[in-house]
């Protein structure tokens, strides 16, 4: 009976999920440091790459077609997502009195970006997928259009199947 707390059980959908997390965290930290049209590169700059990145696979997710299988899948990349907040979070040295709250602020303008975040595919031809990366305003240059092709291109590079 104690053996089965020792063999952790994980289903397609987390196998699934964790695989993906860790394909955006690698892929949003390479977007990040070889691209030089963010103003800074921090853990706020971080934050919104993996967030969008994030948004655009969960929003791919609602749209296929066995829709259960990947609403599973989509609840897992956020439950890792708020332990990967908490994690990094108490890495940069906020102690356990103060770190619900800094998860929660995170998690909040988390939600709030999805609810703002524009529909479509090809977002780089997207007016408001553009008119959104001018409201996180982390870039020093305006040439919004090429920076949302590129946005494009690296999540066609994070949705192929991984290697």
């Amino acid at each position: 009976m104690i053996l089965q707390y020792f063999k952790k059980k994980e289903n397609k959908e987390q196998i699934l999920a964790t695989e993906q997390y860790k394909k955006i965290l690698k892929e949003s930290n390479l977007f990040l440091f070889k691209n030089n049209f963010f103003k800074e590169k921090n853990y706020k700059i971080s934050f919104e790459i993996i967030t969008i990145f994030l948004i655009m696979y969960i929003r791919k997710n609602l749209l296929a077609n066995n829709k259960k299988f990947y609403q599973k899948v989509n609840d897992q990349l956020v439950s890792l997502f708020i332990y990967d907040l908490d994690e990094s979070l108490r890495e940069k040295g906020i102690g356990d009195m103060s770190i619900g709250k800094y998860v929660k602020s995170y998690v909040k303008k988390f939600y709030f970006r999805i609810s703002k975040f524009p529909e479509g595919n090809d977002l780089y031809k997207n007016e408001t997928f553009i008119e959104y990366l001018k409201i996180t305003d982390f870039m020093k240059n305006d040439d919004y259009v090429n920076v949302s092709r590129k946005f494009n291109d690296k999540f066609v590079e994070i949705i192929n199947p991984i290697k």
